[in-house]
């Protein structure tokens, strides 16, 4: 089949983000500037450059209570935040922090975790997470948006400083099937890593 993405598909759901997947999934932390937590996670995400390691996020949607959501606002408003990996063990946290709540509402209490201290910036990491990575905000950039009531933001950030549980760590690599991150499929579909294998490049 073929179809016109502004057009009707035809099918029972929009299949965009089943055919663009898997997707890691941002699990992002951020302070407001009046000192409290906020806690979502995003799979519009992936990391874009190693030198300097680079993230990226879409935070895309309308607020109740703003022009954008919060995390894209604290982020904008702060200069930084904090990816933190989801896994297999922490599906259901992650998950009971995507709901849409107040400003006011600290996601980490919500989904009963630990806002732990980062080393380099101001914004909470998710202490029960085995990656968690410190970032500096490069730019918010809002893009094109063909729905009046969404607004489409991206985020880059430069990553500064990466805790790594040792746990997952194995000869000096990470240990894909010990640490288990999971990601985003389409409709309300997720995967985990559990298989790895292994292909050298022709040169």
């Amino acid at each position: 089949m073929f179809y016109r993405a502004e057009q009707d598909h035809g099918l029972k759901h929009n299949p965009f983000k089943a055919l663009v997947s898997p997707r890691p999934i941002g699990w992002i932390s951020t302070r407001d500037r009046q000192g409290g937590f906020n806690l979502a996670p995003f799979s519009y995400f992936n990391a874009i450059t190693d030198y300097p390691p680079t993230v990226v996020f879409g935070c895309n949607g309308p607020h109740p209570e703003g022009d954008t959501k919060d995390t894209a606002a604290n982020a904008r408003d702060t200069g930084e935040f904090v990816v933190n990996m989801a896994t297999w063990e922490l599906r259901e946290q992650m998950n009971r922090s995507s709901a849409h709540v107040p400003r006011n509402v600290d996601e980490f209490k919500e989904a009963g975790l630990t806002a732990a201290d980062c080393e380099l910036v101001s914004a909470p990491r998710v202490k029960e997470s085995p990656v968690n990575l410190e970032c500096r905000l490069v730019q918010v950039i809002q893009l094109r948006s063909s729905n009046p009531k969404i607004t489409n933001n991206m985020v880059v950030g430069e990553v500064i400083g990466i805790h790594i549980d040792e746990r997952i760590i194995k000869d000096g690599m990470i240990d894909m099937p010990t640490y288990r991150p999971i990601a985003r499929l389409g409709y309300m579909d997720y995967t985990v890593v559990e298989k790895v294998f292994t292909m050298d490049r022709p040169d």
